[in-house]
């Protein structure tokens, strides 16, 4: 990385946001099946973002509604959701905790004029709420919705809209995601990329190529200010 990028930008939900601690939180009430449970739901929440993409505009829901379809196949997989334990654990989602490193990595971008961002599949109101809760919304420029054009990632027109919100090219921006595919969408945009391998999951996409590859958050600040090698 020859110069530092203008802004960083960061995917939400399981880069940001630990998304299994909805359900890790109720995990006695869900049984031994929870962690299953929980990967199921994000599973689910993913493939039903793609199929609304791809059907059309007219098949558009927001990430809300798609979340609460998911977590309902999630439960019933297992013989059925109560309906109580349900509104719990979508009011859980809307206030997932940030990882332990978060704030501290946001604040020495902000620190030295780096910009931040999110950019979600998220819908606004969910976004908002997970902000709040993990008290990070002084930490963040901008916090961008597909909301606003009624399409999920890996659609190119959500990459845009980084471009659109700063008044700059991809390629002065860096794209941060725990998800391969979100990853690699956005390297094919054009932005410089990182990996977040919380799991330690095996390389998709040559990922280990063309993007940083981390564990975890904690040295993005040192990889943007101090100008550290691309990939990893």
């Amino acid at each position: 990385m020859t110069t530092p990028p203008r802004v960083v930008v960061f995917d939400a939900y399981g880069t940001l946001f630990d998304v299994h601690a909805a359900m890790a939180g109720h995990a006695r009430k869900l049984g031994a099946g929870w962690e299953r449970a929980s990967a199921l739901w994000r599973q689910k929440q993913l493939e039903y973002s793609w199929v609304c993409s791809l059907t059309g505009p007219e098949h558009w829901r927001d990430f809300e509604a798609i979340t609460r379809d998911a977590l309902l196949t999630a439960l019933n997989w297992d013989g059925g959701a109560d309906g109580a334990l349900v509104e719990a654990l979508m009011d859980a989602y809307r206030a997932l905790p940030p990882f332990d490193e978060v704030p501290e990595m946001l604040q020495r971008l902000r620190e030295n004029d780096i910009a931040t961002a999110i950019l979600s599949n998220g819908s606004r109101a969910m976004l908002d709420a997970a902000v709040k809760s993990a008290r990070l919304g002084h930490l963040l420029n901008e916090v961008l919705s597909v909301d606003a054009v009624r399409v999920f990632k890996p659609d190119p027109r959500v990459y845009r809209m980084a471009e659109d919100a700063f008044h700059c090219h991809a390629s002065e921006m860096m794209f941060v995601s725990s998800n391969a595919w979100d990853a690699q969408a956005a390297w094919a945009y054009g932005f410089r990329t990182v990996w977040v391998n919380r799991i330690n999951q095996p390389t998709e996409f040559a990922l280990s190529s063309v993007a940083t590859v981390m564990d975890d958050l904690s040295a993005i600040p040192s990889l943007v200010l101090g100008g550290g090698p691309e990939a990893t």
